[in-house]
């Protein structure tokens, strides 16, 4: 299987590819991983590239539980500066997290290589149509409601059953808007409108989700790892690597992670280990 992203075609093989966070923002739930600035952006990028990154996500709009719309001039003053000071530095492919096809439009123009919407295409009824046209990558993920109010009583009578679903209604809404099957990725959308209990139950349907397709996860250092470990944010990297191992065993194609160089090696060591395995198979 391959992930195509504009002029990039990334292979999904021995381990899945690593997407490493780029926030833009003051707010994100994670303050260890906040960049504003766009030179310390470029450094950043620069630096999880050489971990071993295989594509950066850079958003400009803090989608944590609870958190307001945030004005479209403002994003795109965060994100248009950093954006070129990272395209300049790094050659990785790059996605932007936005719901905005205004924003997406100026970032694609401005040389990013996909979209990572967190609508899944419900937010802006331009945005199908513009990746479509552009050629670009797609993350289409699932979320209950929006950022704030996604976390109000959410419910599910089977959480797997229903956010697979929902995956795969919008992965064919892209395909008829023109989007290519193989440009797209789905996201369960850990944390966004889902309790610690559906998180897990998620974490445990990973192989069943993407319905064929390739999935992206996010886990990393969110809320349900504190839930289960009682770890705050800065204290949840242990929890965010057995999550990753978590989706290597279920056959993700991607991890999100704020922790490129320690994801990386995590992954490697258990590529390595199922290399071995089927070299004792094969003998």
């Amino acid at each position: 299987m391959r992930w195509r992203l504009g002029d990039h075609e990334l292979e999904f093989g021995r381990r899945p590819l690593v997407m490493g966070i780029l926030n833009l923002t003051p707010d994100s739930f994670y303050a260890g991983s906040r960049t504003p600035d766009p030179g310390d952006a470029a450094a950043r990028a620069l630096a999880m590239a050489e971990a071993g990154a295989d594509i950066l996500d850079l958003g400009a709009e803090s989608t944590r539980p609870g958190a307001e719309p945030l004005d479209p001039d403002v994003e795109a003053a965060r994100l248009m500066p950093a954006l070129a000071a990272v395209r300049a530095a790094c050659p990785l492919p790059i996605t932007v997290d936005t719901t905005r096809a205004a924003t997406a439009r100026r970032a694609l123009d401005a040389g990013a290589d996909g979209i990572n919407d967190i609508s899944a295409g419900t937010a802006d009824p331009d945005l199908l149509p513009l990746a479509a046209g552009a050629g670009c990558g797609l993350v289409l993920m699932h979320m209950l409601g929006s950022p704030r109010t996604m976390q109000r009583d959410p419910h599910y009578e089977d959480v797997v059953v229903e956010v697979t679903a929902y995956l795969a209604a919008r992965a064919r809404a892209a395909e008829q808007a023109g989007v290519a099957a193989s440009r797209i990725c789905v996201d369960p959308g850990l944390g966004f409108g889902k309790l610690p209990e559906h998180n897990l139950a998620l974490m445990a349907g990973l192989a069943r989700i993407g319905g064929g397709r390739p999935v992206l996860l996010g886990a990393s250092r969110k809320s349900f790892i504190g839930h289960v470990t009682g770890a705050g944010p800065e204290d949840r990297l242990a929890g965010s690597l057995a999550a990753a191992a978590a989706a290597f065993s279920a056959g993700c194609a991607v991890v999100r992670v704020h922790d490129v160089a320690q994801t990386v090696q995590l992954l490697e060591v258990l590529a390595a280990i199922r290399d071995q395995e089927g070299d004792r198979e094969g003998r």
